[in-house]
C-alpha cells in the first residue's frame, strides 16, 4: 500500500501552522521527514504520529485463507495425471493475481490414492472444490479406468 506524502506547505495548511514552524519541527526531529532535493516530504503516518492520531482501521484489511486436503481413493497414475492437470489449470486461471490459489497434488501409486492440497481465499477454494465434486461425480470417464493391484 502506498503511503501518502505531503509537502511542508500542505502540512502547515492542514495543521493551521506557519511553514517556518513545520520546518522547525522537522529540524528539531519532532516531525520526521524525507529530504528530496531541496524540499521535504512528510509521510501521512509521520504526520499522524505528530498529531497523536492513529491510522484508520480501514487501511488494514482482514484476509482469510482456507487450507483443504482432498483425498481420492481408487485412482491410477493416468487418472491422477488428468485430474491434476485439470485442477492446476483451474487454479491458475480466472482468479485474483494478488491472491493466487496454491495447489499441490500427490499420487500414491501403491495405495492408488491421490491427495490434492489447496491453499487460498475461501471463494476461490470453494469454486475449485465444486469443480472437483462435479468431475468426481460425473460420468465423464475421467476416473472410470479400473485399478489393478500389482
Amino acid at each position: 500500500m502506498k503511503d501518502d506524502m505531503y509537502s511542508v506547505e500542505q502540512v502547515a495548511e492542514r495543521l493551521g501552522l506557519h511553514v517556518r514552524t513545520v520546518r522547525g519541527y522537522i529540524r528539531s526531529g519532532r516531525l520526521r521527514a524525507v529530504r528530496i532535493g531541496k524540499q521535504y516530504r512528510i509521510a501521512a503516518g509521520d504526520l499522524d504520529a505528530l498529531t497523536g492520531q492513529t491510522r484508520a482501521a480501514t487501511t488494514t484489511t482482514a484476509a482469510a485463507e482456507v487450507s483443504s486436503i482432498v483425498q481420492i481413493d481408487g485412482v491410477d497414475r493416468a487418472a491422477a495425471d488428468r485430474l491434476g492437470t485439470l485442477v492446476l489449470a483451474s487454479a491458475n486461471t480466472g482468479h485474483d493475481p494478488a491472491n493466487p490459489l496454491r495447489v499441490q497434488t500427490v499420487h500414491d501409486e501403491d495405495r492408488h490414492r491421490m491427495k490434492i492440497i489447496i491453499l487460498g481465499d475461501p471463494a476461490a477454494t470453494a469454486e475449485l472444490l465444486h469443480l472437483l465434486d462435479a468431475v468426481l461425480n460425473a460420468d465423464n470417464g475421467l476416473l472410470d479406468q479400473e485399478v489393478h493391484d500389482a
